[in-house]
């Protein structure tokens, strides 16, 4: 399975020795996905990929996960782990990001033209006195 996002957060690196005494290690990471509803997945990267899957905070990447379940005590748990990681769009170098530019709609400008011909209002009592005042 494949989640993409761009990585949030570092949790760190957790280690320990199992009960059969073999050394683990575990990083665990924070990603948003993209899209119109973004939603966070922590994920975990086991043994060896801890070191070897790319996960910098603040790149996009194309995660390659299996997603498990397990029961314990009455309860279900669900771990996400990547196993593989494609960095997206990567700068080339010497680029700069640029920030987004903004909607052309909030920079267009209107011209209003008025004409400026005058008339003179028809007159609606039918006088042809000369003075402006109706009575």
């Amino acid at each position: 399975m494949e989640i993409e996002g761009k990585v949030i957060l570092d949790l760190g690196m957790t280690s320990g020795t199992s009960k059969a005494g073999n050394a683990w290690k575990k990083k665990e990471i924070v990603i948003e996905t993209f899209g119109t509803y973004p939603r966070k997945v922590k994920m975990t990267l086991f043994g060896d990929r801890s070191e070897t899957v790319g996960a910098d905070v603040g790149q996009s990447y194309s995660f390659s996960v299996d997603v498990e379940s397990r029961e314990y005590m009455g309860r279900w748990y669900t771990d996400v782990s990547a196993y593989s990681s494609r960095l997206l769009n990567p700068p080339t170098p010497g680029e700069v990001y640029a920030q987004p530019a903004a909607p052309a709609q909030a920079f267009q400008q209107t011209t209003v033209t008025t004409s400026t011909t005058t008339t003179a209002p028809a007159d609606p009592f039918g006088s042809s006195d000369s003075d402006d005042l109706p009575f």
